[in-house]
């Protein structure tokens, strides 16, 4: 095997995702799990889950990780990388405590790790390093071997990443009507997050008005509209909006959303809309019905022609982008130069999250930073 093919140290990939009901009865248990230690009533859960309920209960994220995980597999064997992949999730089924007592009896101990979540903030990553912490906790008090895992960097601005979103937007584009088309406006929207978690996400150095969660969804939006121009020749305006806020009125969290940013446009005059969720990567529930049905049904109650683009999820510039990944840190363990592929103008992420980076509000263990009980 090349060198360039070579995954040492590490010996196994985990995919690492968020989890979701797969049936009516899983919705109340799944919501438990998600929000546990909260205290939330089960009929308030029932009210939470009514979105579940509209589709079956059915989320559509674990049938998506199933496509991705295949075609992470086919692109490994593809390219000749030995590299077993597994996949585990935080609030549901396969837990991710399950597949890495799974991975440490099949001998494994240098775990590379994807999440399903490509930017910078708690929720999206150092809560991940948590769970990662915890599960790893609960493996050495079981008495198993503990592996070492090395969550892979974010990759927001990976040309692999980026560019099927760029398809996605010109795609939506071309199948609006022609004569809204040349004047639509591009909405790009991510998941809304308490502006305090905004504002210190990302390394100390990035803590401010938004933090890296902010600036790196700006930076992904502005390569795809000029990619657009670039290919079609026009110039869209645009906005990074909000959407799927979950929180208590009284505490702010990031806006405009979707909904309240499609009556302003109408109120403009603007002829047409394309929805563009860079901050998802895949279309799991948020994106079916914040998007799908709830965003979809403002737009036509105000008679606004929309579109919603496609996410990135197992396509295979994508799978081919967790490989580069995956044998860039692989390069770096080595002590070996590797091109860092990044798109934008802030550059690649770092491999290794600092202390003080995207804090949570108490202090827990964090596995795979800086600050690891687990190095």
């Amino acid at each position: 095997m090349s060198d360039l093919r070579e995954p040492a140290p590490y010996d196994a990939l985990l995919l690492l995702s968020f989890g979701g009901p797969e049936g009516p009865d899983d919705v109340v248990p799944f919501l438990a799990n998600v929000t546990r230690g909260r205290g939330i009533p089960e009929e308030r859960l029932k009210e939470v889950g009514k979105h579940y309920f509209l589709f079956g209960g059915v989320s559509p994220i674990n049938g998506q990780n199933r496509a991705l995980l295949d075609a992470l597999r086919k692109d490994f064997a593809d390219h000749g990388l030995d590299l077993p992949v597994y996949w585990g999730n935080r609030n549901w089924a396969p837990y991710l405590t399950d597949t890495l007592r799974e991975m440490a009896g099949d001998g494994h101990r240098r775990i590379a790790v994807l999440a399903t979540s490509a930017y910078a903030s708690y929720s999206g990553c150092r809560q991940y390093r948590e769970n990662l912490a915890e599960s790893l906790a609960v493996l050495e008090a079981e008495g198993l071997p503990v592996p070492r895992v090395d969550k892979l960097r974010h990759y927001f601005n990976h040309p692999g990443f980026v560019e099927p979103m760029v398809d996605g937007v010109l795609a939506s584009l071309a199948d609006l009507p022609e004569d809204v088309r040349a004047g639509a406006h591009l909405a790009f929207t991510t998941h809304s997050i308490p502006t305090s978690a905004a504002d210190a996400s990302g390394p100390p150095e990035a803590h401010g008005d938004g933090g890296a969660y902010v600036a790196e969804h700006l930076d992904v939006a502005r390569v795809i509209v000029e990619a657009v121009r670039e290919r079609t020749g026009a110039e869209h305006p645009w906005q990074l909006v909000y959407q799927s806020r979950s929180g208590a009125p009284h505490i702010p969290w990031l806006e405009p959303d979707i909904c309240d940013h499609l009556e302003l446009l109408h109120s403009d005059g603007v002829p047409a809309v394309v929805m563009a969720p860079i901050g998802f990567v895949s279309d799991h529930m948020e994106v079916l019905y914040d998007l799908d049905t709830e965003a979809t049904a403002k737009a036509a109650e105000l008679g606004l022609p929309v579109r919603r683009s496609a996410t990135v999820g197992a396509d295979p510039r994508f799978a081919a982008a967790v490989r580069d990944l995956v044998l860039e840190r692989a390069a770096t363990e080595q002590g070996r130069g590797r091109k860092r592929c990044a798109l934008g103008a802030l550059g690649a992420s770092h491999d290794l999250c600092p202390v003080g980076c995207c804090p949570a509000r108490a202090a827990r263990p964090a596995a795979a930073g800086a600050d690891s009980p687990y190095a």
